[in-house]
């Protein structure tokens, strides 16, 4: 996953050669394979290079086309052959990405953006008319910022020297803060007022202070997917799923693949395998890393992945992440933190240790990861979508069959799940929020009030015309993984390039369009790919009923560090600022160390909102004004970061 930086001045002001040397500094261990800079008048662009295939280990970013646009690309291309194809009277078939990238650009303008298959974010300055495009995939898996005024726009793929080198102060962003309490901010949003993320799906334009922002590309909610018969579906899945796989295996190192017990990453490693065997990838080799707890009684994995090695004939990498260490609460602030949670001071250093030695011998660059496959292969086992559907087009005999079918099998009464599927088109104020939507107890009232939309996830409530409501809930679905990307800190310890087989657009595309019940019927979680998959999966992975989850571990290190925390639950960062009850906060810890069935994710996320405002703090750039639980102020008016200390 390459970086790149970029600074330009709109009042001519010719580029600060000391300024970009600071900004490659801490660009360098992100891009350890070199890398350049392009200066020119009053533009500055950085390019610092991760190779992941061969094809990159030939690239010269930036890169200038033949009109003069410079680009910087930091992504992997899916549809190279395709793009290659159409674009063959300039192009070759060893053409790097970013070239690829380039001649499009040059051949469609914009509109080349949507026929960019894969994971990618690009910068692209335009000389001749002044202006600055940035894009990201409709995914998002790539991070890519910038700040702008009246003066000059900065961009990159890394927050700190966007924060560190910007010669000012900037505000705390209390939306960012609520999300990443709850559901995971919106993804334009930074910790920081006046720093944005590109969203998604979009490219911006700017131009000497001003600036635009456009979607280039959506799912489409008519297409439709129908087959006579299951096994018609089942074939179509596994074409797919397989393409997708195939996709993120191109690479000239061996890539290391997360095994869990569970079906999203076995089926991810089988499929690989069953490619790989027929020689359809380019991959040295697959390697897996699995982790486990056996002090953990609800997280018994090791029976399930051994099953998956046991297939494919090698025994991967076991990391035993029972060993935590205490709670790091007051943090030394040795690294700079720009988002909660990028703070590795607070994280199991030894399983960390483990994992880095474990891809260094292998010589691993690229990890594939099972994200997004419980939400788009039907985990969650629910009727609603598919009674939603069925109301929305007043199929009432077929919605009465289902509610029969659903009530026996969920053992619930039918008018309780109709009564589901119904109150997904009411506005929430109508019914209420429900329990598991609410925010923690502990937080300040006022703070709530002001952020209730983040807190709540941004939920909307369904049309009852337009796209199916299914569809809909797909897009709410992957709202919510897209931020969940956004909020993921890039590697530093060793960088690394990851890849998630199960956000694939064609795959997305084709779950999106087949009707819901092939994915979930009533006693057949994760109907399709079950089905789809057996004879490739192990049997004992295809029947487990659900993967169970880490329970005990977080209150067992909770309770053993309470003291510590309890103290400082009396000095909170986030009460000074109004996010946080400390009184509520010193009371939830103590109903957790009893076990009293407090919410366990809420409360760690608030911890580790509190240790990253004390990261900030040993810094010297978190600063507030007056301000306590019964006094609360408005982040952005109480709190502001000093830029003076780089």
């Amino acid at each position: 996953m390459s970086v790149q930086f970029g600074r330009w001045n709109f009042d001519g002001r010719p580029a600060d050669r000391e300024y970009l040397a600071k900004a490659e500094g801490m660009l360098a261990p992100y891009g350890p394979d070199g890398g350049a800079t392009y200066i020119k008048d009053s533009v500055g662009i950085l390019f610092r290079a991760f190779h992941t295939t061969k094809e990159s280990r030939s690239e010269a970013q930036p890169h200038v086309s033949p009109s003069g646009a410079v680009l910087t690309w930091d992504g992997r291309l899916d549809n190279r052959a395709e793009l290659i194809h159409e674009l063959r009277d300039i192009l070759t078939h060893g053409s790097t990405d970013v070239s690829i990238a380039a001649a499009a650009y040059e051949r469609w303008g914009t509109g080349s953006f949507a026929k960019l298959l894969g994971d990618w974010a690009v910068s692209i300055w335009n000389p001749k008319d002044r202006s600055l495009i940035l894009a990201k995939d409709p995914i998002g898996t790539r991070h890519l910022y910038y700040s702008f005024d009246n003066d000059q726009v900065t961009w990159g793929t890394i927050l700190d020297p966007l924060v560190l080198l910007a010669g000012k102060s900037f505000k705390l962003e209390e939306e960012y803060i609520a999300g990443w309490l709850s559901f995971f901010p919106a993804t334009q949003l930074t910790p920081y007022v006046g720093i944005h993320s590109v969203p998604p799906s979009a490219s911006i334009l700017i131009w000497e202070g001003k600036h635009t922002i456009g979607k280039y590309w959506d799912f489409d909610p008519s297409k439709r997917i129908r087959y006579r018969t299951d096994g018609e579906y089942e074939e179509h899945f596994r074409s797919v799923f397989a393409e997708s796989v195939q996709r993120r295996l191109r690479s000239d190192s061996p890539i290391l693949a997360e095994l869990s017990g569970g079906m999203d990453s076995s089926s991810i490693v089988c499929m690989a395998d069953t490619i790989i065997g027929r020689g359809s990838a380019e991959i040295p080799r697959l390697d897996t890393v699995s982790y486990y707890d056996d002090s953990e009684p609800n997280w018994n994995e090791r029976p399930y992945f051994t099953k998956v090695e046991e297939k494919r004939g090698r025994i991967g990498c076991h990391i035993d992440v029972g060993n935590r260490e205490r709670a790091n609460v007051e943090s030394s602030g040795s690294r700079f933190a720009a988002t909660p949670g990028s703070d590795r001071g607070t994280r199991p250093q030894e399983a960390v240790k483990r994992f880095v030695d474990c891809m260094t011998s292998h010589g691993n660059r690229v990890i594939l990861s099972g994200i997004a496959g419980d939400e788009v292969t039907g985990g969650v086992p629910t009727p609603a979508p598919e009674l939603e559907d069925l109301l929305a087009r007043f199929r009432l005999r077929v919605l009465t069959h289902q509610l029969k079918a659903w009530a026996l099998y969920k053992r619930k009464p039918w008018f309780h799940l109709l009564f589901d599927a119904a109150r997904g088109f009411c506005p929430p104020s109508l019914l209420g929020v429900q329990k598991h939507k609410r925010p923690a107890p502990w937080l300040n009232p006022d703070f709530v009030k002001r952020n209730r939309a983040a807190l709540m996830g941004y939920e909307t409530r369904l049309k009852l015309f337009g796209p199916l409501p299914s569809f809909q809930e797909n897009l709410g679905t992957l709202d919510v993984l897209r931020r969940q990307l956004e909020c993921s800190a890039l590697a530093l310890d060793l960088p690394y390039e990851k890849r998630y087989p199960y956000l694939d657009r064609a795959l997305l595309e084709f779950t999106y369009a087949i009707p819901r019940e092939q994915l979930v019927r009533p006693g057949q979680r994760r109907s399709l790919i079950r089905r789809a998959l057996a004879g490739i999966v192990p049997d004992e992975l295809l029947n487990r009923q659900r993967k169970a989850y880490v329970v005990r571990a977080p209150i067992t290190a909770i309770s053993a560090d309470s003291a510590t925390l309890l103290e400082m639950s009396r000095h909170l960062a986030s009460s000074s600022l109004g996010i946080v009850r400390g009184d509520a906060f010193c009371e939830a810890l103590q109903k957790t160390r009893q076990g009293l069935g407090v919410s366990i994710v809420p409360l760690l996320r608030t911890l580790c909102i509190e240790f990253w405002l004390r990261n900030l703090g040993a810094w010297g750039f978190a600063q507030t004004r007056g301000g306590n639980q019964d006094d609360p102020r408005k982040l952005s008016a109480a709190t502001t970061l000093s830029a003076e200390k780089t």
